[in-house]
């Protein structure tokens, strides 16, 4: 498998979509609209990063991969 190297911005990106999930899917979460429309907004940006438009990049690795390191980010942050 090759090594995937992901811009520090996506995967940023990618941490502050687990964190706005993670607070809409707490127990009552206050500010929900807000939280849906920021989760959007996220998630456009995602999918729309410009590198994505690179044609040497394989998708789904790339995203698996994505998803990995903004997991591991989310959890580091927490961890401060």
């Amino acid at each position: 498998m090759e090594r995937v190297d992901l811009p520090d911005d996506l995967v940023c990106l990618q941490a502050a979509w687990y964190r706005t999930y993670d607070a809409l899917a707490a127990p009552r979460p206050a500010r929900t609209t807000v939280l849906r429309r920021r989760l959007y907004a996220l998630s456009v940006r995602l999918r729309w990063h410009p590198y994505w438009t690179r044609t040497a990049v394989a998708a789904p690795a790339a995203r698996a991969e994505l998803r990995r390191q903004g997991r591991q980010l989310r959890i580091l942050e927490g961890a401060r």
